[in-house]
């Protein structure tokens, strides 16, 4: 069974482990988005055991959709498949429910998708999520949801998170049945609920304490960073967090930039995946402690230092960003992947910046230090 141990807080930051079947992640984490089982930008597992990912996180909706999920299974899971041999996450679907609008049909029962791939009809509710998790072995299953859109009115709002509530039992009641069959590949499958509610924070309160009931090994806070701003975002978690279990995990779903996580641990988080660093990688935009810079500007076209003074990732450690911008500009693959790794190494040991500015009880001056540091390119 899973076990979350906080080592120490400071203020609402927590420094935490959380023990699973697949082994142990140090808290706050920055889960490395593996969407179809593999980084984007040409990364490989071997890449991420060595800029330090603790954690990966796939789809299950585009893992259903392409390759599909019984095939895995029949393979051993996602972990097997990708040669993975620490924790993954992956998400329910929920998330494509917002994200392919104009592509479904909600219904009490589920949603009715159509693939964005080839058109297909797909049906996908909670047990079905559930199934298509349990196929894949995730170390944490997500439940299913409903993501409203942050700003969505308040009538629609009441009725699609009474609904993710309904749905969150439902997964449960499935997993427990799931975890109990003599096939499952993985038996101690954990289930995480998820707080929704957009804006409304008299919404969000009310759900968290209705699915903290459930006594769930880990909790999310999902139907953020999708249109709110900032400040909306770091309210909700002002309200929402403490109405969560603080002896369980809490994670911030699709959660963000640099400074957004830095503000999150603040609040009270632990866990957090986002596209950017793979993502903003692949157009030559890299992180470094003073701001974000993009590789295709001319002013480095003669420079010869590396992305960052310092850093150990494969990229800094060996080239110079003349040839990086040489290799982005002649659209050479390597390129993209050595501003990938960049960006995830960068953001795994910003992770372990936060994690030993908590143990040392100075949180407040990192992060106020890092806030400004990351605003100075």
């Amino acid at each position: 069974m899973a076990e979350y141990r906080i080592i120490t807080t400071d203020g609402r930051a927590k420094r935490a482990t959380f023990t699973t079947v697949h082994g142990t992640v140090e808290t706050p984490v920055f889960m490395n988005v593996a969407t179809v089982a593999a980084i984007k930008g040409a990364v490989s597992t071997e890449d991420l055991y060595g800029i330090d990912t603790q954690i990966a996180l796939c789809n299950t909706y585009h893992l259903h959709v392409r390759t599909g999920d019984e095939l895995i299974a029949r393979l051993g899971g996602v972990r097997r498949f990708m040669n993975w041999e620490r924790p993954v996450l992956t998400d329910s679907g929920g998330f494509q429910v917002f994200s392919l609008a104009s592509l479904r049909q909600i219904k009490e029962e589920g949603v009715t998708f159509h693939s964005h791939i080839d058109g297909r009809k797909i049906f996908m509710g909670p047990e079905e999520s559930m199934c298509i998790q349990s196929h894949l072995g995730s170390t944490i299953a997500m439940a299913f949801d409903e993501c409203p859109p942050a700003l969505a009115e308040r009538d629609y709002v009441i009725p699609s998170v009474e609904r993710t509530t309904r749905w969150l039992i439902r997964c449960k009641n499935k997993m427990q049945w799931l975890n109990e069959q003599e096939d499952t590949i993985n038996k101690e499958q954990l289930l995480f609920g998820i707080n929704q509610g957009a804006v409304y924070k008299d919404i969000r309160i009310d759900h968290a304490k209705a699915i903290r009931e459930l006594e769930l090994p880990g909790y999310a806070i999902g139907g953020l960073a999708v249109g709110e701003t900032h400040e909306q975002m770091y309210e909700m978690l002002d309200e929402t967090v403490p109405y969560l279990q603080q002896d369980k995990p809490t994670y911030l779903m699709g959660v963000g930039t640099p400074a957004n996580i830095i503000e999150a641990v603040d609040r009270g988080v632990d866990f957090f995946d986002c596209v950017y660093p793979s993502r903003n990688g692949r157009h030559g935009h890299v992180y470094t402690h003073h701001g974000k810079m993009n590789l295709f500007n001319q002013k480095f076209e003669m420079d010869m230092t590396p992305i960052e003074e310092g850093c150990g990732c494969p990229a800094c450690k060996t080239y110079t960003r003349a040839y990086i911008r040489h290799l982005l500009k002649a659209k050479e693959m390597l390129g993209m992947r050595l501003c990938v790794l960049h960006n995830l190494y960068f953001y795994n040991h910003l992770m372990e910046e936060i994690r030993g500015a908590i143990e040392e009880h100075r949180y407040g001056a990192f992060k106020k230090e890092m806030i400004e540091s990351l605003q100075g390119a």
